[in-house]
Protein backbone atom coordinates (compact mmCIF):
# COMPACT_ATOMS: atom_id res chain seq x y z
CA UNK A 1 0.00 0.00 0.00
CA UNK A 2 1.42 3.50 -1.03
CA UNK A 3 1.98 5.89 1.87
CA UNK A 4 -0.15 9.10 1.87
CA UNK A 5 1.46 12.33 0.54
CA UNK A 6 -0.17 15.07 2.61
CA UNK A 7 -0.71 18.31 1.22
CA UNK A 8 1.98 20.86 1.42
CA UNK A 9 2.12 23.67 4.19
CA UNK A 10 3.54 27.15 3.80
CA UNK A 11 4.86 27.61 7.33
CA UNK A 12 3.76 31.33 6.72
CA UNK A 13 0.25 29.90 6.81
CA UNK A 14 0.65 27.02 9.55
CA UNK A 15 -1.44 29.92 12.27
CA UNK A 16 -4.38 30.56 10.10
CA UNK A 17 -4.22 26.56 9.05
CA UNK A 18 -4.48 25.79 12.71
CA UNK A 19 -7.03 28.34 13.24
CA UNK A 20 -9.44 26.89 10.78
CA UNK A 21 -9.03 23.40 12.59
CA UNK A 22 -10.60 25.07 15.61
CA UNK A 23 -13.43 26.33 14.02
CA UNK A 24 -13.70 23.03 12.31
CA UNK A 25 -14.12 20.49 15.05
CA UNK A 26 -16.70 20.94 17.52
CA UNK A 27 -15.73 17.91 20.35
CA UNK A 28 -11.89 18.41 20.99
CA UNK A 29 -10.52 16.37 23.38
CA UNK A 30 -9.27 17.50 26.59
CA UNK A 31 -6.42 15.53 28.32
CA UNK A 32 -6.13 16.19 32.18
CA UNK A 33 -4.11 14.41 34.98
CA UNK A 34 -5.88 12.20 37.85
CA UNK A 35 -2.68 11.97 39.99
CA UNK A 36 -0.45 9.66 37.69
CA UNK A 37 -2.82 8.60 35.70
CA UNK A 38 -4.10 10.34 32.32
CA UNK A 39 -7.78 11.42 31.18
CA UNK A 40 -9.20 11.81 28.12
CA UNK A 41 -12.53 13.12 27.05
CA UNK A 42 -14.20 14.87 24.29
CA UNK A 43 -15.78 18.44 26.12
CA UNK A 44 -17.81 21.14 23.59
CA UNK A 45 -16.04 23.65 23.26
CA UNK A 46 -18.08 27.15 24.07
CA UNK A 47 -15.58 29.07 22.10
CA UNK A 48 -11.97 30.21 21.36
CA UNK A 49 -10.30 33.59 21.19
CA UNK A 50 -7.31 33.38 18.84
CA UNK A 51 -6.18 30.23 20.76
CA UNK A 52 -7.37 30.45 24.23
CA UNK A 53 -10.37 28.05 24.90
CA UNK A 54 -13.50 28.51 26.54
CA UNK A 55 -15.56 25.54 28.01
CA UNK A 56 -18.02 25.14 30.35
CA UNK A 57 -18.28 21.94 33.10
CA UNK A 58 -20.33 20.73 36.08
CA UNK A 59 -18.43 21.59 39.32
CA UNK A 60 -19.36 17.65 40.29
CA UNK A 61 -17.36 16.09 36.88
CA UNK A 62 -13.92 14.80 38.08
CA UNK A 63 -12.51 17.02 35.39
CA UNK A 64 -13.27 20.02 37.55
CA UNK A 65 -11.47 17.84 40.91
CA UNK A 66 -8.21 17.21 38.18
CA UNK A 67 -7.99 20.74 37.05
CA UNK A 68 -8.00 21.95 40.27
CA UNK A 69 -5.08 19.61 41.32
CA UNK A 70 -3.00 19.79 38.39
CA UNK A 71 -3.62 22.78 35.55
CA UNK A 72 -1.96 21.22 33.05
CA UNK A 73 -4.15 20.17 30.79
CA UNK A 74 -3.80 19.48 26.51
CA UNK A 75 -6.51 20.16 24.21
CA UNK A 76 -6.58 18.09 20.71
CA UNK A 77 -8.93 19.60 17.53
CA UNK A 78 -9.23 17.88 14.46
CA UNK A 79 -11.21 18.55 11.79
CA UNK A 80 -12.55 17.03 9.01
CA UNK A 81 -10.11 16.05 6.83
CA UNK A 82 -8.20 14.89 9.99
CA UNK A 83 -5.76 17.91 10.53
CA UNK A 84 -4.97 18.47 14.08
CA UNK A 85 -4.45 20.91 16.18
CA UNK A 86 -2.88 20.36 20.03
CA UNK A 87 -2.81 23.21 22.55
CA UNK A 88 -0.92 22.65 25.38
CA UNK A 89 -2.02 25.11 28.42
CA UNK A 90 -3.17 25.60 32.05
CA UNK A 91 -6.79 25.43 32.63
CA UNK A 92 -8.05 28.67 34.95
CA UNK A 93 -11.36 28.95 36.47
CA UNK A 94 -13.39 31.64 34.94
CA UNK A 95 -15.33 33.99 38.19
CA UNK A 96 -15.86 37.12 36.43
CA UNK A 97 -19.94 37.39 35.76
CA UNK A 98 -19.22 39.50 32.32
CA UNK A 99 -17.35 36.38 30.74
CA UNK A 100 -19.55 33.71 32.07
CA UNK A 101 -22.62 35.69 30.67
CA UNK A 102 -20.84 35.71 27.31
CA UNK A 103 -20.61 31.61 27.55
CA UNK A 104 -24.26 31.38 28.63
CA UNK A 105 -24.76 34.35 25.55
CA UNK A 106 -22.75 31.85 22.97
CA UNK A 107 -24.07 28.61 24.11
CA UNK A 108 -27.42 27.40 23.62
CA UNK A 109 -27.12 24.50 25.66
CA UNK A 110 -26.06 25.94 28.62
CA UNK A 111 -28.92 27.68 28.79
CA UNK A 112 -31.25 25.12 27.97
CA UNK A 113 -29.38 22.82 30.81
CA UNK A 114 -27.89 24.82 33.12
CA UNK A 115 -30.51 28.78 32.96
CA UNK A 116 -27.99 31.10 34.09
CA UNK A 117 -24.46 31.25 35.92
CA UNK A 118 -26.11 31.33 38.95
CA UNK A 119 -26.66 27.41 38.56
CA UNK A 120 -24.59 26.19 41.65
CA UNK A 121 -23.34 23.37 38.97
CA UNK A 122 -21.87 25.90 36.25
CA UNK A 123 -18.23 26.32 35.59
CA UNK A 124 -16.14 28.16 32.92
CA UNK A 125 -12.87 27.30 32.45
CA UNK A 126 -9.96 29.22 30.06
CA UNK A 127 -7.45 27.05 28.84
CA UNK A 128 -4.27 29.83 28.38
CA UNK A 129 -2.39 27.92 25.89
CA UNK A 130 1.62 27.88 26.60
CA UNK A 131 2.02 26.15 22.89
CA UNK A 132 0.20 25.08 19.83
CA UNK A 133 1.26 22.75 17.25
CA UNK A 134 -0.40 22.18 13.93
CA UNK A 135 0.12 19.02 11.51
CA UNK A 136 -1.61 17.80 8.20
CA UNK A 137 -3.24 15.02 8.17
CA UNK A 138 -0.43 12.01 7.10
CA UNK A 139 2.71 14.73 7.56
CA UNK A 140 3.61 13.29 10.57
CA UNK A 141 5.24 16.21 11.72
CA UNK A 142 4.12 19.50 13.95
CA UNK A 143 4.63 23.04 12.70
CA UNK A 144 4.94 25.55 16.07
CA UNK A 145 2.61 27.66 15.74
CA UNK A 146 3.39 31.15 17.28
CA UNK A 147 1.53 32.70 20.03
Amino acid sequence: MPKPTPRPVDPKDVRELALAVLQGDRFPVLATADGDQPRVRPITCTWTDDFTVYFANLKRFHKTQEMTANAKVELCFLDKTDDQVRITGVAELVTDRATQEEAFRRDALLRQYLGSPDNPEFTLFRVKPTRVRFMREWALDYFEVPL
